[in-house]
């Protein structure tokens, strides 16, 4: 059964626009985000408000897979998103299922493929974790620069996770990353899988629902990482590496004002929308929504657009086999 597939950046209305879909075509959703796996890990994850009932998280009436399952100190990767996601179309091989989030890897490991690498270590991680508070970022990027210079050039000091992912594999492999990776992350999506939709907001008007959104989450984020440190989270967990709150426990611990944590937060949050956008418009055959006012985000009138293209789509292929 060929699937839907809705992309985009960070605060695009991914989640809005999905369950809109999964209304009108009697389905269900995946999500392909790698913070909202996370049990406890709500508002600066986005992640839709809804109650598990029956072995399933309910939104809105509508099943909403791949969230809210995860404790705070596991580890989740494209490996893991690939095999859930697989059981979980297996129960409706009838219907077509809605993939819905940025993480562009887990996507791209599901529908493309993925370079046959090492799965993360527990123990292993643990140490380079306990390595990188000791010593700091810049160590642990050191380090992987010793192993690996040619990832190392490619990854920023401060994506402490994406650092520690490539020390990782280099460690378990005996051999650099880069050269394990086969760089096939181009071309088109595959069509008779899938039809890949990208929102594509114009840049200011994305950064402006960036702004709004992280203003309007950053006292109930603050809220909920205190109810998580005092229920004995740590602050090195890898749930709380995620986006936002580090910067959120540096407000707590006093380290930074508010409006500190704010700005911080915010220009994080647009650098991440960059490097999405930058990941999807690598497929040339996406279905590009392009939304260059606000009103053009009408979910009804979207969610009719997608299900008549891929009700094209899907009769192209029928009459081809």
């Amino acid at each position: 059964m060929k699937q839907i597939v809705l992309a985009g950046p960070t605060a695009s209305g991914k989640t809005e626009l999905a369950l809109a879909l999964a209304r009108k075509l009697d389905s269900q959703i995946i999500s392909a985000d790698s913070r909202q796996v996370y049990r406890q890990l709500t508002t600066g994850t986005a992640k839709p408000e809804g109650t598990w009932r029956g072995g399933k998280y309910i939104v809105e009436g509508i099943a909403y897979h791949m969230v809210d399952f995860l404790a705070l100190e596991q580890h989740f990767d494209a490996a893991s998103f690939c095999a859930r996601a697989q059981d979980i179309i297996r129960t409706k091989p009838d219907k077509p299922f809605i993939f819905a989030g940025g993480t562009g890897m887990y996507l791209h490991a599901f529908f493309v493929g993925m370079d046959p690498l090492p799965p993360s270590q527990p123990a292993l991680r643990a140490e380079l974790t306990a390595f990188a508070k000791e010593k700091g970022k810049a160590a642990l990027h050191a380090r992987l620069a010793q192993k690996d210079p040619v990832s190392a050039a490619q990854i920023p000091v401060g994506n402490i996770q994406r650092v520690m992912r490539a020390l990782e594999i280099c460690l378990l492999a005996g051999q650099p990353a880069s050269e394990l990776k086969s760089g096939a992350f181009g071309g088109d999506f595959p069509t008779d899988q899938a039809l890949l939709v990208y929102l594509n907001w114009d840049k200011e008007l994305l950064n402006a629902r960036i702004e709004k959104r992280t203003q309007s989450m950053l006292e109930p984020m603050a809220q909920e990482t205190r109810s998580l440190l005092a229920a004995g989270a740590r602050q090195d967990c890898p749930a709380l590496k995620s986006l936002g709150y580090p910067q959120i426990l540096q407000w707590i611990d006093g380290e930074i004002s508010r409006q500190e944590a704010l700005e911080k937060i915010i220009t994080l949050t647009r650098q991440y929308a960059k490097r999405q956008r930058t990941w999807f418009n690598r497929y040339k055959n996406a279905l590009r929504l392009d939304l260059h006012k606000p009103q053009d985000f009408d979910t009804e009138k979207l969610a009719a657009l997608i299900i008549s293209q891929y009700r094209a789509e899907a009769q192209r292929l029928s009459s081809n086999s």
